[in-house]
């Protein structure tokens, strides 16, 4: 009997070739597929960095002494910058001001000096300044050197207008300037009074200048019912002007006064709001004389 030996050599070979499938996993196929995407890759290069930073420092400043630390040394070195002397300001001067102007001025921004450039909000500082009443137009800057410049424009009074509240200087635009206790400290300004004058300052003053053709009669011109000029003179008289074409009505009484001298006789009002029919309103002295006369004349 022969017996069959089997060739083990064989067989170990026939398992090796079946073990070594070229063909990845499943799972291997998909993480080399999710590998050549795009943002996958972006991810692991950006994001996982970040992450790992961010719970790094997360855990650090968690600790209240290191925030602490870590606050106190960005404001010592804060200030060590802008405490430096080149950074200090040392004084404020004004310029296009002086006197009770300027005074205003340095009670508005009640500054202490030195201060660091820093701390100057310079827009807060100019809009505080242009809100004086005495300010028109307002400007702020650091010189070199360590000097607050501050520019003004002062409004420049044209005119004395008289309110229920007192008397009080106004500019060309009806602004209003400052407060006046009497008159005679601005002797030289018209006056100018009625509710709602200072929004008419250029009529009024061109209504002043024709009548200083009367000389030195004139007291003022009041708005009457915010829509007309009466002119004042003196002895209570007045010239009631209409509310279109008032300084024409002002001429016309004018070139009367020359000819015919209207306004050195008794009359308290020359009203010429109709300019069609001008009236002449005699005072009560002269009116009593005139109708004692008329009884005279009657009997």
């Amino acid at each position: 009997m022969f017996k069959v030996i089997r060739n083990p050599s064989k067989t170990s070979v026939k398992k090796a070739v079946s073990k070594s499938d070229p063909a990845p996993s499943r799972w291997a196929w998909r993480m080399q597929r999710l590998m050549l995407t795009p943002t996958f890759r972006f991810g692991l290069r950006v994001g996982v960095p970040f992450c790992v930073t961010l719970l790094a420092g997360t855990i650090y400043l968690a600790d209240e002494g290191r925030r602490s630390a870590i606050t106190d040394a960005v404001a010592d070195a804060r200030a060590s910058i802008e405490e430096r002397p080149e950074f200090m300001v040392k004084m404020m001067a004004i310029d296009g001001a002086e006197g009770a102007l300027a005074a205003d001025i340095r009670a508005a921004v009640p500054l202490r000096f030195p201060q660091s450039s820093f701390d100057l909000d310079l827009a807060e500082i100019r809009k505080e300044i242009s809100a004086l009443n005495g300010i028109k137009k307002a400007s702020v800057r650091i010189r070199p050197g360590g000097v607050l410049h501050v520019d003004v424009t002062p409004r420049v009074p044209v005119a004395i207008w008289r309110s229920a509240d007192g008397l009080a200087l106004v500019d060309e635009t009806g602004a209003h300037v400052n407060e006046v206790s009497s008159r005679a400290e601005y002797g030289h300004l018209p006056l100018i009074a009625g509710q709602g004058a200072p929004r008419h300052v250029s009529e009024a003053l061109r209504l002043t200048r024709t009548a200083t053709a009367l000389g030195d009669r004139l007291r003022g011109v009041v708005r009457m019912g915010e829509r007309r000029w009466d002119v004042v003179l003196d002895r209570d008289q007045r010239i009631m002007l209409p509310e279109l074409g008032a300084l024409q009505a002002l001429e016309r009484v004018i070139a009367l006064e020359r000819a015919q001298e209207i306004l050195t006789r008794d009359v308290s009002r020359v009203d010429m709001r109709l300019a069609q029919r001008p009236t002449v309103r005699m005072n009560e002295d002269a009116t009593r004389e005139w109708w004692h006369i008329r009884q005279s004349a009657g009997q």
